[in-house]
């Protein structure tokens, strides 16, 4: 049987409480913007508990691929040594967002020819306001007049840079992955928001306080009719000696764990400000029933097995939907989940996904263009599919903490974030008070 075809029995938990301290791996929307602005900068830099998974893997190597140099040590920290980037070269971009939307811009600079290409569901996925946008900046790029992957860029060594207006209704990563190559052009990059709506915005405030870290110079403006504006200089960046923040957004699952079993579970060195999407789960949880407060440096999630349903527009942080969903499905009262028909275009259908599977187990759950509506309804066990999604993952593996019998399917699609979440799922069960660390695998 092959691995996306088995099933994994997630563990059931019941009414027993838990307690544990976990240590959750960097941020992989860290850990790749940062893997991008060092391969830009001109002096070497080091990544400090930067995540190893599938996509920041496959983001070091297409910039290897491309002349960056990248080395690991023994303890998994990432040295960087910039260099000339060249052709004929090609870049495999997996499933990943990141990989697929901001390596494009940084292979745009480089002399030569570079293909990209990636999983079949990346074939699908939007990234041609990326690939318009470049070629307005005049670089050349065959891509068959689909405006999607596979694709060739043909760069010329340089971008002379400009004014770009780009729709990022599906995807802020457009607006990031042409902010972060700013500076290195001739001109700068001005680029304004024309779209309908904007996700995730604290997806793009990240990528400027990364740029500002490695000492680009950023403005950001907002117009009368609430369109968003941002301007990045030309200039040098410099190496950095950086430590990665933790995935707040992968903390979802072992958080809601507390909720769905009663007891608690400590996530290390949560960072006490931050531009991370993920950091709205303290305010969503304890909304939700969870009890959160800081101890130390670390976040307690408490709970009593009791969860209520929420009304709330996840828009900004939409990537946190499929564990709050999982969690709404066993609320005693209904939950109404808007702002998020980007979903749509992610690693799957994720609205169409949540609906499907939870209706499967039982569920109760309304689909519209845009929002998912949970109501109350007892669940029973099943196989939960995952469509090669992370995420739906994760929440498969918290409904089996309340529903004994849940199978899920394709759990080693975690690996795209979370490189051992299997192990760490469990030794956060078997736990009582000792501190467990999600395991790297390399």
């Amino acid at each position: 049987m092959s691995e996306k075809n088995e099933l994994w029995s997630a563990p059931y938990r019941g009414s027993n409480p838990i307690s544990a301290s976990i240590t959750i791996p960097g941020s992989k929307s860290a850990t790749n913007r940062a893997l991008i602005l060092a391969a830009l900068a001109t002096t070497p830099s080091l990544l400090r508990k930067p995540l190893h998974s599938r996509d920041s893997a496959l983001m070091i190597a297409g910039l290897k691929a491309i002349g960056c140099g990248i080395t690991e040590e023994a303890n998994g920290d990432l040295k960087i040594n910039p260099g000339k980037f060249l052709g004929p070269a090609s870049v495999d971009v997996g499933n990943a967002g990141t990989v697929m939307r901001f390596l494009q811009p940084v292979a745009a600079l480089a002399t030569g020819l570079i293909h990209f290409d990636g999983d079949a569901r990346s074939h699908e996925r939007p990234v041609g306001p990326v690939i318009k946008a470049l070629e307005e900046l005049g670089v050349t790029i065959e891509h068959g007049n689909k405006y999607s992957l596979p694709l060739t860029i043909n760069g010329s060594g340089a971008i002379n840079g400009g004014t770009l207006e780009i729709d990022a209704s599906a995807s802020s990563q457009f607006i990031s992955a042409l902010l972060l190559i700013g500076p290195a052009t001739q001109n700068g990059i001005t680029v304004k928001d024309i779209g309908k709506s904007l996700p995730s915005m604290p997806h793009i405030e990240m990528t400027i306080a990364m740029l500002k870290v490695f000492g680009a110079k950023v403005e950001s403006s907002v117009d009368q009719s609430g369109r968003r504006e941002w301007h990045v200089a030309p200039g040098v960046l410099q190496g950095q000696d950086l430590v990665i923040e933790p995935d707040l957004s992968n903390a979802a699952p072992f958080m809601a764990a507390a909720m769905i079993s009663g007891g608690e579970v400590l996530i290390t060195d949560w960072p006490k400000q931050t531009a991370q999407p993920g950091d709205q789960l303290r305010s969503i949880f304890s909304k939700m029933g969870a009890k959160i407060d800081f101890v130390g440096t670390s976040l307690k999630v408490s709970g009593t097995g009791k969860i209520h349903g929420i009304d709330i527009d996840l828009h900004d942080v939409g990537e946190l939907t499929p564990s709050i969903a999982a969690v709404a499905a066993l609320a005693d009262s209904p939950s109404s989940l808007r702002g998020i028909g980007h979903l749509r275009l992610h690693e799957t259908d994720r609205l169409a996904a949540l609906a499907t599977e939870l209706n499967a187990l039982g569920g109760d759950v309304d689909e519209e263009e845009s929002a998912l509506h949970i109501s109350p309804s007892p669940l029973h066990n099943g196989i939960f599919h995952t469509y090669d999604d992370h995420r739906l993952a994760t929440a498969g593996a918290m409904l089996g903490l309340a529903i004994n019998g849940i199978q899920v399917e394709n759990i080693a699609t975690t690996q795209k974030t979370l490189p051992d979440f299997p192990g760490a799922w469990q030794e956060m069960l078997n736990s009582s008070s000792s501190t467990n660390s999600v395991s790297e695998s390399k």
